[in-house]
């Protein structure tokens, strides 16, 4: 009998996204989704991840079990502290989109590059990155940017214009790192680009690491993570 895992969405585009990707990476799992566009909106409009939407997200955490859930993945960086916050209560394995990402980047380079499409999600995962490092006695350096314009455009419509701004902003800064992640699971589209093979350093998007890391995690699996 097939099991129960929980997608935590903020943005409504990423449910066919990980619904594909389980299919292919965990085929004995049956996922279900919870979709809350207001946890991103208020945190971009609050400039910061408040008390108030980090209970709302620990409340939908907490529904996930109640509807069943074995297990729970929160698609979301920028809302990434409120699930470091709800684990030790959760019953369940509960796991960041960005684990996986993180922590191949940790292996590639001693430099990292963070680009990111929204300020809300660039110290969320510059804390993954440090928190991580630490617990390996690693001190990485960070050099962390915004691509600007980028995520307005993705809200307009213009797929195109967000995936050349974010383009551009590994173009700015191939140069300083020996790795780049792609901060937000939005961005993982404009990883596919052509243009990203002309630039000689790893470029690691969130989900299907993300994925690959909660395969790992998850009870009965027997199957390590592979990061490629």
């Amino acid at each position: 009998m097939a099991r129960s895992l929980a997608f935590l969405h903020t943005v409504t585009d990423l449910v066919p996204v990980f619904e594909e990707l389980a299919a292919r990476y965990l085929p004995d799992w049956t996922p279900f989704n919870i979709v809350d566009e207001s946890l991103l909106r208020n945190t971009i409009k609050q400039g910061e991840l408040t008390k108030g939407t980090m209970q709302r997200v620990a409340n939908y955490i907490r529904s996930a079990v109640d509807g069943g859930a074995e297990a729970i993945l929160v698609t979301c960086s920028s809302i990434g502290p409120a699930v470091d916050a709800a684990r030790p209560f959760c019953p369940v394995p509960l796991v960041r989109v960005d684990e996986g990402m993180v922590d191949l980047a940790l292996t590639t380079g001693k430099r990292i590059g963070v680009l990111a499409t929204l300020a809300s999600t660039l110290r969320p995962t510059e804390d993954l990155i440090r928190t991580r490092a630490t617990q390996q006695g690693y001190q990485p350096t960070i050099i962390a940017r915004l691509c600007d314009r980028a995520f307005e455009r993705l809200s307009a419509g213009d797929r195109a214009g967000h995936d050349t701004a974010i383009v551009e902003g590994i173009a700015a800064l191939e140069q300083e790192v020996d790795v780049i992640v792609l901060a937000q699971a939005s961005m993982a589209r404009a990883a596919a680009d052509p243009r990203f093979e002309e630039t000689g350093i790893p470029i690691l998007s969130s989900p299907e690491l993300g994925i690959l890391h909660f395969r790992s995690l998850l009870p009965g699996t027997g199957t390590k993570t592979e990061l490629v």
